[in-house]
């Protein structure tokens, strides 16, 4: 979705990113192109391979591009240790890049077999491995279900625990597989039944959700008046924290959900950009499937003014 995060960023010269999952690097070269000849990169990726690639991607920028192995929740300090005391833009893309699925010793992509790892930074304290051959079978079954909306959590759970130790990735598949029919998808294709469980084990290995509404609270307390945000999440667990964590921001008010009447005279923080998410063009959508489940959502920093 690169056309439409850079529309929804809004780049311009001499303005500054932070792109606190830079990944691939897509994402920041485009902005760093946009925003000649002297607009500037923060960013941020837990995963130093991912780091590497991109200096060499970015290298051409010079000092343009300061790259720094960090989660995207340590945004605000790292903006401060490099001198970035405001953002006219921030960038968010969640989940996994490609070059991290199609290595097959990350252990990531079910179709590709390697060892159960599914880290994505090397200080992550469990693997994989360690949550399929160590957890209860009850707590296995709820990490199932809660972080891959596993119907069948219990089942699959009842046959890892029966077939501990599991080593790889495709043992682990093929496991699933033969215990758990495969479904179809909601727009007609079928999904590989270990799906929803390498989803969970990915999520509950490198602590993904936990961060997100954190760090969006950080990017908006950094961005200048009018700056942008941009965030594109890939599952229903992801988008549903960003959309309420922006929402909130954006209607400004901290009562409790059961108060009925809003009583804290709310000061909102952003403006919405759209009320629903944005979604890859079919054409992307045939060239890249994995574009399939992206949404995008987007809003600008208003300022004290606006708010009151």
């Amino acid at each position: 979705m690169l056309a439409e995060v850079m529309d929804a960023l809004a780049p311009k010269p001499g303005g500054c990113l932070l792109d606190g999952t830079v990944g691939g690097g897509g994402h920041a070269e485009a902005w760093l192109k946009a925003s000649a000849p002297d607009g500037r990169l923060l960013g941020l990726d837990q995963d130093p391979a991912a780091i590497a690639r991109c200096r060499e991607r970015l290298a051409r920028f010079g000092d343009r591009a300061t790259l720094v192995i960090a989660r995207f929740d340590d945004l605000s300090l790292q903006a401060d240790l490099h001198h970035f005391p405001a953002f006219d833009a921030v960038l968010f893309d969640l989940g996994i890049s490609s070059d991290q699925l199609d290595d097959p010793s990350r252990g990531l992509a079910l179709r590709l077999d390697g060892p159960l790892d599914m880290r994505l930074s090397p200080e992550a304290a469990m693997s994989a491995a360690d949550l399929v051959n160590h957890l209860p079978e009850a707590e296995l079954a709820d990490l199932i279900y809660r972080y891959g909306e596993e119907p069948l959590s219990r089942r699959i759970a009842r046959a890892v625990v029966a077939a501990r130790p599991l080593a790889r990735t495709g043992e682990l598949a093929e496991l699933i597989a033969r215990v758990a029919p495969a479904r179809n998808h909601r727009r007609g294709s079928r999904i590989h039944p270990a799906t929803r469980t390498f989803q969970a084990l990915r999520i509950a290995v490198n602590d993904e959700l936990a961060p997100i509404a954190p760090a969006l609270e950080q990017a908006v307390g950094r961005l200048a008046e009018g700056g942008r945000l941009a965030v594109i999440s890939f599952h229903s667990l992801e988008d549903r924290i960003v959309k309420q964590t922006l929402r909130r921001m954006a209607t400004g008010c901290s009562c409790p959900a059961e108060m009925r009447v809003c009583v804290c005279r709310p000061r909102p923080l952003i403006r919405l950009i759209s009320g629903k998410a944005i979604q890859p063009t079919a054409l992307e959508v045939e060239q890249n499937g994995r574009a399939r489940s992206a949404r995008l959502r987007a809003a600008i920093r208003i300022n004290d003014q606006q708010a009151a």
